[in-house]
């Protein structure tokens, strides 16, 4: 369910890795080429896990697919249509935290909305961090839904960071949380890597510090704004 190929995009390095607790999981990231040199960058969570999870996972990605075509040019107006189809369509208890992305490669700016998932992390080249924040309630409980858009530009060396409670809550034997502080330690120690291999290496301090079972998914993603190849 996970996409297999990863638009293009000149001005952005990107990668995602979702490492399920079990065989099927609930977390959800997905790469949408939105035309005009747009990329949606999207990262969920489903409340639940397991097969339940996995199906409205499901659901919640042919929701998004079906109606990104309307992403462009009224991001509001697409969210809200796939909270109305998502709520339709499941159990009352469903719901989704969702984080969408949308990134103009020809002016590198990002637009987003957070709909009740945790903050994105935007790690600027000069050290300084802005954050991501909630700008509209979780997808699937409520008829009456309305979210805003924010807006920011990024620079050549700028990565966004994008994760899921998986990460951040990993916890070790003394019941310590990995938590946020860690999760920033480490990217800052390794922002330079290539995309892929800075995941890699994420997801291993996770695992050396909570070597036991994994209770949750972990999802992350990240990207990194470049100069135009």
């Amino acid at each position: 369910m996970f996409p297999q190929r990863l638009p293009y995009a000149a001005t952005l390095e990107y990668a995602g890795l979702c490492i399920q607790a079990r065989q099927v999981g609930g977390d959800y990231y997905d790469f949408l080429s939105l035309g005009r040199d747009r990329l949606g960058i999207v990262i969920g969570d489903i409340a639940g896990k397991g097969m339940p999870a996995a199906l409205l996972m499901a659901n919640l990605q042919a929701n998004l697919r079906s109606q990104c075509a309307t992403a462009l040019d009224a991001p509001e107006r697409f969210l809200s249509s796939v909270n109305q189809l998502f709520r339709e369509s499941t159990p009352d208890s469903a719901y989704a935290t969702l984080l969408y992305v949308e990134y103009d490669d020809r002016t590198q700016r990002l637009r987003y909305a957070n709909c009740g998932h945790l903050h994105g992390l935007l790690l600027r080249v000069d050290g300084s961090l802005d954050r991501l924040h909630t700008t509209a309630t979780v997808l699937g409980f409520f008829d009456e839904w309305q979210c805003a858009i924010d807006e920011h530009a990024l620079h050549a060396g700028d990565l966004l960071v994008l994760y899921t409670d998986g990460v951040t809550e990993s916890f070790n034997a003394s019941g310590d949380e990995f938590g946020e502080d860690r999760l920033l330690e480490g990217l800052r120690r390794r922002r330079d890597l290539p995309a892929g291999s800075l995941l890699d290496s994420i997801v291993d301090e996770i695992r050396r510090f909570s070597p036991h079972e994994q209770y949750d998914d972990i999802t992350m993603i990240v990207a990194r704004c470049r100069t135009a190849l």
